[in-house]
């Protein structure tokens, strides 16, 4: 019952803002949306409600270990949109602020299914429910993300759902049912045909590792992430992306389950790495901050394929990088939505001395890079060290030494660009003077996101640990 009330709460107030009458009044429905739901997905996660694996919906221990992450991220943002809101009152709300409340409906139902099919559907709407999103400046080159944001992400959905109908094939060939709960899944792996369940886990890692945006299926993420607005873009980097990396949790443990290990963690790891490596090459010659950010998304998404690749104890990090993944780039995607409309501009040719223009927004842009860098003590840091002692513990140097060069790469690409543009002299033809007053509403929440991710590099609770610990267990079970 409260897993529906979790997936109902952000819908009802979608409903809501369709019909309701006032623009000015409308951003409110953010907040009062996110605080129930972020009320009750942490109630739900301290008191965990009776999971059954017969049923399609459920708070297992999966979902506990991601989705309050997620959720406070869109209280976050929720409380920035009713700032960000009052200075874009030249654009209509009514469709922004629904949209986004249904995508966020959408992402909680995904984190909650318990059935490939309704994970399908659940991740084709939030797809769809993004497309406004990132056409709300209405801009040409937002119409231009947008449309390629559809392409490359539908064809992934496309490809997911043929991986879906292969894997339910896997069990009909052999007798089954087709039945596509992954309780089922798990439970008739020995009896899948290898094949077909070789071949949907292929089309299943191409389909949502483009959601995810792994190399070499990323080519959407600059565009869309450098278009959108900054709470758009960290909804999509911390809600839209775990949705992926839970979507492929969930399939490589059936895989597992049939024998295939060796096999996922191998695509897993060539593809992690892939992506690390393309990401800190173009994070050393991009000029556009903002597109930084989708490249540092591509990046850290390696990240996580690489800790789920190795054992236990690397998912257990990789679940750990999810919520720190999740609080420092809400910090950063914000805190850059600030530092483009005040200067105007995105390139580091066009911005600079934005410390003078927005110092609160730009002190915090630079300390959240730092965080994103895994620069201690945040929890990047101590995230992306438990996957490198993983790494080292299973004997997998190169892996490690790979890692720990990208990372490298990754920091000289991000501070090269993140310093020139708030150092320096201002370029004041460039200033949006419209915009140049910093709100607290625009201010808070990623200044409090950045203190959540350093609380949990600090004072990670042992309870935590547990929470992540289990989750890792029931997908890579222990011989």
């Amino acid at each position: 019952m409260k897993e529906i009330i979790l997936i109902a709460i952000p819908f009802a107030a979608a409903i809501i803002a369709l019909v309701w009458p006032k623009e000015d009044t409308r951003p409110w429905l953010l907040p009062a949306a996110a605080l129930p739901h972020s009320g009750l997905s942490l109630w739900m996660f301290l008191d965990p409600p009776t999971w059954n694996p017969a049923l399609w919906l459920g708070f297992d221990p999966i979902a506990r270990a991601v989705l309050p992450a997620v959720s406070i991220l869109f209280l976050a943002c929720a409380g920035y949109g009713v700032s960000y809101l009052k200075t874009r009152k030249e654009r209509p709300n009514r469709v922004f602020i629904a949209t986004l409340l249904a995508l966020t409906g959408l992402i909680t139902l995904s984190l909650l299914a318990q059935h490939l099919g309704l994970l399908w559907v659940a991740a084709e709407g939030a797809t769809l429910a993004t497309v406004p999103l990132l056409h709300f400046n209405g801009t040409p080159r937002a119409f231009e993300a947008t449309w390629k944001y559809l392409l490359v992400g539908g064809t992934g959905i496309a490809l997911s759902l043929l991986g879906a109908f292969f894997l339910g094939y896997s069990s009909m060939h052999s007798g089954g049912e087709g039945d596509l709960t992954f309780t089922g899944l798990k439970a008739a792996a020995g009896s899948l045909s290898k094949p077909w369940l070789l071949a949907a886990w292929v089309l299943l890692l191409a389909g949502f590792g483009t959601k995810m945006g792994l190399a070499p299926m990323h080519t959407w993420k600059p565009d869309a992430y450098g278009e959108a607005p900054g709470m758009i873009g960290a909804m999509l980097a911390g809600g839209m992306t775990t949705v992926a990396f839970v979507a492929l949790l969930r399939v490589r443990a059936v895989v597992s389950a049939a024998g295939l290990e060796s096999i996922a963690s191998l695509t897993l790891l060539c593809l992690g790495l892939f992506s690390m490596i393309i990401a800190a090459l173009f994070l050393l010659g991009t000029p556009d901050f903002k597109r930084m950010l989708a490249y540092s998304s591509v990046e850290h998404m390696g990240i996580l394929t690489i800790g789920a690749s190795i054992g236990v104890g690397g998912l257990g990090a990789a679940l750990f990088h999810v919520w720190s993944n999740v609080l420092t780039k809400g910090a950063l995607f914000l805190s850059a939505g600030n530092l483009r409309r005040a200067a105007g501009a995105r390139t580091n040719i066009e911005v600079a001395g934005m410390t003078w223009v927005t110092p609160l927004s730009s002190r915090i842009f630079v300390v959240g890079l730092l965080a994103v860098t895994a620069c201690p003590p945040f929890g990047p840091f101590f995230s992306e060290l438990g996957i490198l002692r993983a790494a080292v513990g299973s004997h997998q140097y190169i892996t490690a030494t790979i890692f720990l060069v990208c990372l490298l790469l990754a920091f000289i690409g991000m501070t090269r660009l993140v310093f020139s543009i708030v150092d320096g002299r201002p370029r004041k033809a460039a200033w949006n003077t419209a915009s140049l007053r910093e709100a607290a509403g625009t201010v808070a929440p990623p200044l409090l996101l950045l203190a959540a991710s350093l609380w949990l590099g600090l004072f990670t609770p042992r309870f935590l640990l547990e929470v992540w610990s289990s989750a890792a267990q029931i997908l890579i079970p222990i011989p």
